[in-house]
């Protein structure tokens, strides 16, 4: 499988086009000179100079610089998949998406202080498995368990409420497929960290909490959000600014449910921790889990990569010296090849 080491230069390669576009207008004004002159001084002019060859030697340089940007990038090869074993936990993140979450009573609204909180976490982890789950009316798992901290961070960062097709918050449904999606047949420390406000629309959180933790979940929560309440931002139908209202037209406010957390995680066998009391509430959640007993278990990753740039900048200058040497003048060997034939017409 072949990768990159710099993926950034490979935005050169829209150069090549835009070279060809910029010879065939050249070529195009050299054949509108040719009309403005007589036929027999022109013959005379370009006697010994094959059309035919010029197209070949401009093909040959924009192939060389093709393979010089290739270089340029680095490209990698992985020759070593294998099985490393690795000692850590297994952590799942259960990140509340709900329209609840975007009340701004914490700086600067709740999801995105729960995402700064939970980049902070990965940036601490070290060889331990980490995945995301999202939950609102309905959850999915947006990242299996991986050692990809790079691929977690990509995924945290372009969550929003918007992601989620279905109303509401219901935490049972995100404690039961976290449960789930841990792996079952390897004996690892399974830790569940649920972040939210804690409104649950439906069914029973608790309850749920305490079946994962006898299948050995430990389930911690941290909650975002102030007891007091705040407006939920919304549009309206005008498209301005406004606020969640219920159906008699009253602002409906949203609070944390902090006894609930609480209980969750009591049921879990875990922690629960106030996001705005404590200024660091998963560096807090991190100390705790970084008690628990890890396991081994074996990740297969490509452990080797081969950097494949020298082929590609030997072909690139190889094509350079075949373009140098290759000269303008018509010769009868280069004639009995027809492959511009098309492209020598059209000029």
């Amino acid at each position: 499988m072949l990768q990159f080491g710099n993926y950034d230069y490979l935005w050169i390669l829209i150069s090549l086009p835009i070279l060809f576009f910029i010879y065939f207008i050249v070529a195009n004004q050299i054949k509108k000179s040719q009309n403005k002159i007589s036929e027999t001084l022109w013959d005379r002019l370009t006697s010994e100079i094959s059309r035919k060859k010029k197209h070949f030697k401009f093909i040959i340089s924009v192939t060389a610089l093709l393979f010089l940007i290739i270089a340029i990038a680095n490209p990698l090869r992985g020759t070593k998949l294998e099985e490393v074993k690795q000692e850590g936990l297994d952590i799942f993140i259960a990140l509340d998406v709900s329209l609840s979450m975007t009340a701004e009573d914490v700086a600067p609204n709740r999801i995105e202080k729960a995402k700064f909180e939970i980049n902070k976490l990965i940036e601490k982890l070290s060889g331990d498995r980490i995945g995301l789950i999202t939950f609102s009316g309905t959850s999915f798992v947006q990242l299996p368990l991986t050692i990809d901290y790079d691929a977690a961070k990509m995924f945290i960062d372009v969550l929003g409420v918007e992601a989620m097709p279905t109303p509401g918050s219901i935490l049972e449904d995100a404690i039961n497929l976290s449960a789930k999606s841990f792996y079952q047949d390897k004996p690892t420390s399974k830790v569940l960290i649920i972040i939210t406000d804690g409104e649950s629309t439906e069914g029973d959180a608790i309850k749920a909490a305490e079946e994962a933790n006898k299948n050995g979940v430990i389930i911690y929560t941290i909650g975002v959000g102030t007891i007091a309440g705040t407006p939920i931002p919304v549009r309206n139908q005008y498209g301005s600014e406004d606020y969640k209202r219920d159906k008699d037209g009253n602002i409906v406010l949203t609070k944390l449910d902090e006894a609930g957390l609480i209980e969750i995680a009591k049921n879990g066998g875990g922690k629960y921790v106030n996001a705005n009391t404590n200024i660091d509430a998963l560096n807090e959640i991190f100390n705790e889990i970084n008690k628990l007993q890890k396991r081994e278990f074996g990740q297969k990753i490509f452990t080797e990569f081969e950097t494949e740039y020298q082929y590609f900048c030997f072909a690139g200058f190889l094509l350079l010296v075949l373009e140098i040497f290759i000269s303008d003048k018509k010769s009868k060997w280069f004639s009995k090849f027809n492959i511009l034939k098309k492209l020598n017409n059209n000029q």
